[in-house]
């Protein structure tokens, strides 16, 4: 005789409860998620998807988000790429299915991730091999994928070189293009996104479109500076220009900062004698000038000597003249009289001599150091700032009077650029004024650290810098910018949202690429 007891029954149901429930989750996951990983597997494309080793695609040189994509596409074809987001176009708006471009991981904040999505590796893509076309208006034809520093390396087999560029070389050529591209350079040439004739792009809806100030043109410009929110560069036709074999390297101190600026300002106006216009922060650092004598020549040995740094915040000018060798006297010329004409401190003056290649890829070299040393993988909170001419005073007297008094966490770039190299077509957020600075904090955090080279420490000064910006109204605008809420996206882009969300709704309206911007999260109605 089978007895049975009333907690018995309960226990049996509610067990038999939890299967069915557990069950019908299990159920709706498989739905949801693994058959979307086996109808990728159903494409035809050239290339292949890898489903297991993603973790590397959740990773960036912030190192501050980490959100791991279903899988990653490692394309040999702009056809692999354009199937792949037609397919997820396909499936429709209702999928939570997102699509990001990475290129050499270099992203701040999360922008190349797709959370439980698809990471295109640009760098595999192949098809389009380099090609460097001489004559009056030459040019280099490159895959979205491709680096600058290979670029570099190509064109100057042809004598010629690109006129715009980054500090950094190690950046694929879709990665700066999708943001502006910006160095020392640009006062005179514009960005790298000034210095385009031509781009190939899958849109938002797996289109393969070609497009140039000619044709198509809403969509180039939208790309250039669109933050890859309308289409994925998957080739680009970049100008070039006479490539110099040499370069005069030149930095020097200024304790003031309001004659520091004028002196910049006054070299990025006119017909300047320089080609590269750049200026840091220097802020209690021990011993600067003796550190310089590595790669800088002192023009004073026995005054730079004796200069104190320590204790005091400072700010170097950073120029560059390009020559090749046959010039040298009437250079050496043009920039003696320049210089004369500036009001640095004269013991501070350093000059250094070397070859083109070397200068441009001499971020790099620091790299390598700090990758020895375990220094280059951790925390990036960056902010780089947009900072309208007639507010930099305000600005500093501020931030380097109040904010960052004691010391930095890493190089502050300042350097003035003129609006007029600008193209107001693109999607790039830039202040109203003729001439706006940069201002870059590139910090790098201690890991496990409490102090002030801590993470949390440098977020905390960060958003002091950001909250002082907008209390006192100075029109700033963030570059590489990163927020939280569509709200604040609007604020930064003001008059231009309406526009952006426009192009949004015409090229990827299911809003599929470049998740990690988190500008828009669902489907684009546009009226």
């Amino acid at each position: 005789m089978l007895v049975s007891f009333p907690g018995q029954n309960n226990m049996l149901v509610l067990r038999s409860f939890m299967i069915l429930f557990f069950s019908c989750i299990t159920i709706k996951i498989n739905l949801c998620f693994p058959s979307i990983p086996s109808s990728l597997k159903t494409l035809s494309i050239d290339g292949h998807f890898d489903f297991e080793q993603v973790q590397h695609a959740a990773k960036d040189f912030g190192n501050r988000y980490s959100y791991i994509p279903l899988a990653v596409l490692y394309p040999k074809s702009v056809s692999d790429i354009a199937t792949t987001v037609n397919h997820f176009w396909q499936i429709g708006g209702g999928s939570e299915l997102k699509i990001a471009a990475r290129g050499h991981g270099h992203s701040l904040q999360g922008q190349a991730q797709a959370h439980r999505g698809v990471v295109i590796n640009m760098e595999s893509l192949q098809g389009h091999k380099m090609q460097v076309h001489t004559g009056n208006f030459p040019y280099v034809d490159v895959s979205g994928g491709e680096l600058w520093i290979n670029i570099l390396r190509e064109s100057l087999k042809h004598g010629l070189a690109p006129k715009s560029w980054t500090d950094y070389l190690h950046l694929t050529v879709g990665g700066t293009l999708s943001n502006a591209g910006i160095s020392g350079q640009a006062f005179r040439h514009g960005p790298q996104i000034s210095n385009v004739y031509q781009l190939e792009v899958v849109t938002g809806k797996g289109e393969v479109v070609n497009c140039s100030e000619k044709q198509n043109s809403d969509l180039f410009h939208s790309v250039l500076g669109g933050l890859g929110q309308f289409g994925i560069i998957t080739r680009a036709r970049i100008s070039l220009e006479p490539a110099p074999e040499m370069v005069k390297w030149i930095r020097m101190v200024y304790t003031d900062f309001a004659t520091f600026t004028r002196d910049q300002e006054k070299l990025i106006s006119g017909k300047s004698t320089f080609d590269y216009v750049e200026g840091f922060v220097i802020i209690n650092r021990t011993g600067l000038l003796n550190n310089w004598r590595s790669s800088f020549n002192p023009q004073d040995p026995l005054q730079a000597s004796q200069f104190k740094s320590d204790g005091r915040t400072l700010f170097c000018l950073e120029l560059a003249k390009y020559f090749n060798h046959e010039d040298m006297v009437l250079v050496n010329q043009e920039i003696k009289t320049s210089l004369s004409q500036l009001n640095h401190i004269p013991s501070t003056l350093f000059i250094s001599e070397v070859p083109y290649m070397e200068f441009l890829d001499r971020v790099h070299i620091s790299e390598i150091k700090l990758r020895s040393r375990g220094l280059w993988e951790v925390p990036h909170p960056w902010l780089n700032l947009f900072i309208p001419k007639s507010k930099i005073h305000s600005f500093a007297q501020e931030v380097f009077g109040n904010i960052l008094t004691d010391t930095s966490s890493g190089p502050i770039l300042i350097y003035p650029v003129n609006k007029s190299k600008w193209d107001n077509r693109t999607s790039v957020v830039i202040p109203e004024e003729d001439v706006f600075y940069l201002v870059a904090f590139l910090s790098s955090a201690v890991p496990s650290s409490t102090g002030n080279d801590g993470l949390e420490q440098i977020l905390i000064r960060n958003k002091r810098i950001l909250d002082f910006c907008e209390i006192a109204g100075l029109g700033v605008k963030q570059y590489l910018p990163h927020f939280s809420t569509q709200g604040e996206w609007k604020s930064h882009f003001g008059p231009h949202w309406e526009a952006f969300t426009r192009r949004k709704s015409t090229y990827d309206p299911s809003a599929i690429l470049a998740p990690g911007q988190r500008i828009f999260q669902k489907l684009i109605a546009y009226s």
